[in-house]
């Protein structure tokens, strides 16, 4: 039986999911590629905690944006004092208090105060602005960073499903080789009885037999373990059964390796994230360099304070204070020089991703066009062995061929068939390393 693939060509685009999508993978659903990523985008854990991580870095620009803003603090407080023995003292009341006979009130009393605060930055030479700078780009990289988990799924799960894809057609060609090693068996059986072969050739054919349906025992635990490995890229390891959609093809992937690299320094979101950092980098020195000058803070109040709630009395002030750091150890100048070691430290990550983008790429664009040049020759090799199997049995049927030839033949095929499934396998897998590698869902 001649191994038949499905061409099918699948278009995609990828947004990301929300709560109210349709529901996980049901029970005997057929699954595509597609419906496989859309599910790993809103399941993958890695999926879910970087875009947590973007909610974090989203919140610290307004923590950052709120020196913008006054700050308005109220606070109350109750007390119940008493004086120390044998000595007389004034309460806010202005009552004279003690324990010797000269005393004229009670040695305690009760004190009520309550205070309203206002402030608000009026001039800090660029801090908070630099801040939320600041917090604005590690924002954008941790934006980026979540492109990049979200490639990173997106080609395990590319791999996992072409996996069990390939090893979907790998039981299928063990099902066909014990069909075939059944139906040599029973030629041989059939030649025996009538005396035209040797009992040498059935027992051949019964280990033949036993040794293809060991090969389909194996074939099948494969492709329970590329379920395994699917269903955890997807996120969802305790999916119900389902079966796959047959789309692994052969198409050649139209594109030079200079286009190719230009894609990835244009497209690559870790390439992004780490320009982001570097951009901090450099506003995080202006950052440190606020701490030089000086800042200029705006307060009012409102107080009230007495013995008894329905008797307080009150008072206000408002003022500004100006705070200029005169020394501080030597601190801004080692926060500048941290600063700008961190700038240098980020250019040099930057640069040495841009060279492992670099052979990422050439190594992808060199593997898809070697898995592009396989596949001919594999297909090929299908068909000879065909052929020859065909072949031997004709031979054997005709008195003049030995069972020797016909399980060599077999194996060929079986062979062969397995490698052309590796082929297009590998071709898949290198296109979606490439389209990885260019930064191009």
């Amino acid at each position: 039986m001649k191994l038949r693939i499905t061409f099918i060509v699948v278009m995609m685009s990828f947004f990301p999911l929300h709560a109210h999508a349709e529901e996980m993978i049901r029970k005997g659903e057929l699954l595509n590629l597609q419906r496989a990523l859309e599910i790993a985008l809103m399941k993958n854990p890695g999926i879910v905690a970087a875009r947590s991580t973007t909610s974090v870095n989203e919140s610290k620009i307004g923590q950052a944006k709120s020196n913008y803003y006054p700050q308005v603090n109220w606070t109350s407080g109750y007390s119940r004092i008493s004086s120390v023995s044998g000595r007389s003292f004034t309460g806010s009341q202005g009552g004279t208090f003690g324990t010797g006979s000269s005393a004229s009130t009670s040695g305690s009393f009760d004190e009520y105060t309550a205070s309203a605060a206002l402030s608000q930055n009026i001039y800090d030479f660029g801090r908070t602005s630099t801040q939320v700078a600041i917090s604005r780009l590690n924002f954008d990289s941790s934006r980026l960073d979540f492109e990049n988990v979200t490639e990173q799924v997106i080609l395990t799960v590319k791999q996992a499903y072409y996996g069990a894809v390939q090893a979907k057609y790998n039981k299928i060609v063990a099902e066909d080789t014990v069909k075939q090693t059944q139906q040599h068996l029973e030629q041989a059986k059939g030649f025996y009885e009538v005396g035209t072969h040797p009992k040498f050739d059935v027992i051949k054919a019964e280990v033949d037999v036993s040794t293809a349906k060991l090969n389909l025992i194996k074939a099948g635990n494969d492709l329970r373990i590329a379920f395994v490995n699917l269903n955890n890229a997807m996120g969802v390891p305790e999916a119900p059964e389902y079966t796959l959609a047959e789309n692994i093809s052969f198409a050649k992937y139209e594109i030079t390796f200079e286009e190719a690299l230009s894609k990835a320094y244009e497209n690559r979101p870790d390439l992004k994230s780490l320009a982001a950092k570097r951009q901090a980098a450099v506003v995080s020195i202006d950052a440190a360099k606020t701490e030089y000058y000086p800042f200029l803070t705006g307060n009012a109040s409102y107080n009230w304070a007495g013995g008894r709630l329905d008797q307080l009395d009150s008072g206000w002030n408002v003022g500004a204070v100006v705070s200029f750091p005169i020394f501080s150890g030597f601190l801004t100048k080692y926060q500048v020089d941290e600063a700008k070691a961190n700038l240098n430290l980020q250019k040099a990550n930057e640069e040495s991703l841009r060279q492992t983008v670099f052979l990422e790429v050439q190594q992808a664009y060199l593997t898809l066009r070697a898995a592009e040049e396989a596949i001919p020759t594999a297909k090929l090799g299908v068909e000879q062995a065909q052929e020859n199997l065909d072949i031997a049995n004709g031979r054997y049927a005709a008195g003049v061929g030995n069972p020797i030839e016909v399980t060599d033949a077999e194996v060929s095929l079986a062979n062969a068939r397995t490698a052309y499934i590796q082929a297009l396998y590998a071709d898949k897998v290198a296109q979606a390393n490439l389209e990885k590698a260019m930064g191009q869902r």
